[in-house]
């Protein structure tokens, strides 16, 4: 599921792409760069649409990237015009400069120039996982922190190193104007290492920013800090993760932050503008935020900034006026509880009906022992009242 492949990962690879297919819930291939939800029209993407044709086989000036490239965050500081890519390796490199107001996906566009006529995961295998093959896609960004246009590919891309030397041969010679590799991936900074291909990395995109609004939005949920995501990792639809690096998918959750430098064409934020909850980059949040782990907060995300707020019963009540649902009607409600208890109690003695004061899995623990069951042993253990919990978030000034 995660950004340092070997070859032997490919399986892995394949299964987590699916998994994106269908939590995309798109009719295309969940393409790997960054672009806005087809479903949304608010979302700030400015595009001139003015020209009908749906690509050009070569870029001569910057007037020709702009009349193909769309544009997230236009007229601020963050503005990333970027355009798709295709090269047709069965037709001598032939490149497509993709008109990328006219086609949001790869595989749209593949389809429509009968390039391929695949979809879904039979156009994934082919176009991402595939040493042999047909079609190379990717994007052309301008980076505007480091005054230079970029080209990339997904993170989860199993392009080779002669992919990327001959990407670089193709475009250099249609393009009009130097071009660099960025790398999405642990394995693509190992790949491309000994290329003779200039290379502009993310850390020097995003040298001194400290904080870099991947989608903005706003959102309510518990925050889990997660050093390391692996299968072992349980996540919840209302939580708001804090990652060290960006996974390359991820279920339905509230919220994301990450802590290192990520591209904002990533997969992960076409879920995040899909799912419309806040996404960003905040340098050291792993740190930052270690000490609100598991605790509710509102989180939001504006271009400049980011705003939290302690999330109390009475937010977590009108938690859909907050932010929107995921997906659906969202009619979660904190649980009713009994501040009245205040002593401790063993597993042996606390039932079902002691839900409210001690929480939903000490009951069900308290009912298993009850039963008491032949197959296994439930260990001896206490359970402590909600009034506690109440009092520390008080004393800690969240109420």
């Amino acid at each position: 599921m995660f950004r340092n492949f070997k070859a032997a990962d490919r399986v892995l690879a394949l299964a987590a792409l699916f998994g994106a297919l269908v939590l995309g819930a798109s009719t295309a291939s969940a393409q790997m760069e960054r672009k806005p939800s087809p479903s949304r029209n608010d979302a700030p993407v400015e595009s001139s649409d003015n020209t009908s044709k749906r690509f050009l086989p070569e870029l001569r000036s910057r007037e020709d990237f702009d009349q193909l490239a769309r544009i997230y965050n236009a007229k601020t500081p963050y503005a990333l015009p970027h355009l798709m890519f295709v090269i047709d390796r069965h037709d001598k490199d032939k490149i497509y400069y993709v008109n990328s107001q006219m086609f949001r996906f790869h595989q749209d566009f593949a389809n429509a120039e009968y390039l391929s006529l695949k979809r879904g995961e039979d156009f994934f295998k082919d176009v991402y996982a595939n040493d042999r093959r047909r079609l190379i896609v990717g994007t052309i960004a301008w980076q505007e922190p480091v005054q230079k246009y970029t080209f990339e590919y997904w993170e989860g891309d199993l392009v080779t190193p002669e992919m990327i030397s001959e990407t670089y041969s193709t475009i250099k010679n249609s393009f009009f104007a130097d071009i660099a590799f960025k790398p999405n991936s642990t394995r693509q900074d190992d790949i491309s290492a000994k290329l003779k291909v200039p290379i502009v990395t993310a850390d020097e995109i995003q040298k001194n920013q400290e904080y870099l609004a991947l989608n903005v939005a706003k959102g309510v949920g518990r925050f889990h800090v997660i050093d390391k995501l692996d299968d072992t990792v349980e996540i919840g639809y209302n939580e708001i993760l804090v990652l060290k690096e960006v996974p390359l998918d991820l279920p339905p959750v509230a919220g994301i932050i990450v802590s290192q430098p990520t591209s904002p064409l990533s997969h992960i934020n076409l879920l995040a503008k899909g799912w419309n909850i806040p996404n960003a980059y905040i340098k050291n949040a792993n740190d930052l935020f270690r000490k609100m782990d598991g605790t509710w907060f509102e989180f939001e995300t504006t271009l400049t900034d980011y705003k939290i707020s302690p999330c109390t019963k009475e937010c977590l009540d009108t938690k859909s006026q907050i932010a929107p649902a995921i997906y659906g009607a969202d009619q979660f409600k904190s649980p009713p509880s009994d501040l009245k208890v205040t002593a401790l109690s063993t597993l042996n003695v606390i039932r079902q009906k002691d839900s409210n004061v001690f929480g939903s899995k000490a009951a069900n623990l308290g009912e298993i022992v009850h039963s008491r069951p032949q197959a296994f042993a439930v260990p001896p253990g206490f359970a402590i009242p909600f009034v506690y919990y109440r009092q520390f978030m008080k004393s800690n000034g969240f109420f």
